[in-house]
């Protein structure tokens, strides 16, 4: 199943609602565009929804650090909302789980960006 993703916005938060796989090729691809064009508009508080992602192999693990680099970059804030199991063991084993900021609750996570 290709990635999909919607866009919207609460409380100045733009959250980046994603389903399906980040995989090597058109899911990455996907994520990659649609963080660079949320930053490109200067989105400063980004939020990936990971809920409905049901995988991501090494390709979009990379994404999502490129992601998370460019935001910084950029100023901004990047977090990662409500992981499947699978990606949360995943981000463990990599040790990325201490790099990201991960939210289980929507409300929480967009409070706890910076004003």
């Amino acid at each position: 199943m290709a990635m999909k993703f919607k866009t919207r916005q609460v409380d100045g938060v733009t959250i980046l609602d994603l389903s399906g796989r980040i995989t090597l090729g058109e899911g990455s691809v996907t994520l990659r565009d649609a963080v660079q064009d949320a930053v490109a508009k200067g989105e400063k508080k980004i939020l990936l929804n990971l809920a409905n992602v049901d995988y991501i192999d090494s390709s979009g693990i990379g994404e999502l650090v490129s992601a998370f680099t460019s935001v910084k970059n950029a100023g901004g804030e990047l977090k990662l909302l409500q992981l499947t199991k699978k990606v949360h063991d995943l981000l463990q084993i990599t040790k990325l789980y201490t790099v990201f900021d991960v939210k289980d609750d929507e409300a929480d996570a967009i409070k706890s960006f910076s004003a």
